[in-house]
């Protein structure tokens, strides 16, 4: 095995994520592998994927990003992100095609909760971010909203009151957008039932 400089060069190469086939072509294989696990460079972060970690402090959602390019951040990572909700989610929330592949989601590191959509209303208000200098994908304020009338069963009491609290106080909320989205994704009553008395 090559010295542990030109290795982490090899990982370098690959955004800090390889899979075993590239690994392979790299005469890296499963001895070194499981060798750079052992001593703490790398972690294996789902099946077939692996991260260097030593003397490093990778970014989740980097992570995240790359392992699920096609995953879009919404529900409690969304209102994290507009400051609708002061709770730090214990996973990422993901929305996905909901003809995805469901054990892709079955990873170790990091925590993820895939949300699975129609792939007709996936991309619906769409937009993108930078947290701690990572762009990504995320559902904009008002499909966010949204998608916690969907799912206000499933969310913490707390935390969707605040969401949509926080969300009426917002002096850059767009309430065409909130209208336009409502309909496709069958909250209309609840919009006007719930946001409608405030505005």
């Amino acid at each position: 095995m090559r010295n542990i400089d030109t290795i982490r060069s090899v990982f370098d190469a690959h955004d800090g994520m390889m899979r075993t086939g590239d690994l392979s072509r790299e005469k890296i294989y499963y001895a070194d592998i499981q060798w750079l696990i052992r001593e703490g460079y790398i972690e294996k972060v789902r099946t077939g994927y692996y991260q260097w970690v030593k003397n490093a402090d990778p970014s989740e959602l980097s992570t995240i990003v790359r392992l699920f390019p096609d995953g879009i951040l919404c529900m409690d990572t969304a209102l994290r992100h507009y400051g609708y909700s002061d709770r730090t989610p214990a996973e990422w929330h993901l929305a996905v095609s909901k003809d995805s592949n469901k054990t892709r989601f079955h990873i170790d590191y990091p925590f993820v909760k895939p949300y699975f959509v129609e792939p007709d209303l996936l991309e619906l208000g769409l937009t993108s971010c930078e947290i701690d200098g990572v762009s990504a994908r995320i559902v904009d304020k008002e499909r966010a909203i949204c998608d916690c009338l969907r799912y206000r069963n499933k969310m913490d009491r707390e935390t969707f009151n605040k969401a949509i609290q926080s969300y009426i106080a917002d002096p850059e909320k767009s309430i065409p957008n909130l209208m336009a989205y409502a309909k496709p994704l069958r909250v209309a009553k609840p919009v006007r039932d719930l946001i409608g008395v405030w505005l």
